[in-house]
């Protein structure tokens, strides 16, 4: 295969036009040095949620635990707050069951609050429900007059 010779031996004016000028180069770089870190700065957010998000799901099972357990042992009926830990896995979740009065005589508002840290940061999930003061005060007094019998 021949290759034709260019006229004159020169490199034509169009191909010498071609390439990138050092102000487009620098202004691709600048716009680089922008663009990377608030990617980056996205990438993690992203991740920080993702974490939190899969800690508040164990925590909302956990609460629900916490709570169906205090209800059927009855523990609500001391009147006190209750706290302890949880550790599932890796991670450590911090509770508290509280038993607050309700603007109704009969009922009670059980929460139960569950407490998480990640990446320095404390998160938290929060249940709660009404409990019937005055059912279990019936059932009691029912209970002791079939004994006394």
């Amino acid at each position: 295969m021949r290759f034709q010779p260019t006229p004159g031996g020169t490199i034509s004016a169009a191909k010498r036009t071609t390439g990138f000028t050092l102000a487009e180069v620098l202004a691709a770089l600048v716009f680089m040095a922008i663009v990377i870190p608030v990617a980056v700065q996205g990438l993690r957010v992203a991740s920080l949620s993702g974490v939190v998000a899969q800690r508040k799901g164990s925590a909302g099972r956990i609460a629900e635990r916490l709570l169906n357990e205090t209800i059927v042992t009855a523990q609500w009926k001391q009147g006190a707050s209750q706290t302890g830990t949880v550790q599932e896995g890796p991670f450590e979740f911090r509770w508290r069951v509280r038993n607050d009065a309700w603007d109704r005589e009969a009922l009670r508002l059980l929460s139960v609050e569950v407490t998480f840290s990640v990446q320095g940061q404390d998160y938290d999930v929060r249940l709660s429900t009404l409990v019937d003061d005055s059912q279990t005060t019936g059932q009691t007094q029912g209970q002791q007059t079939t004994a006394m019998k």
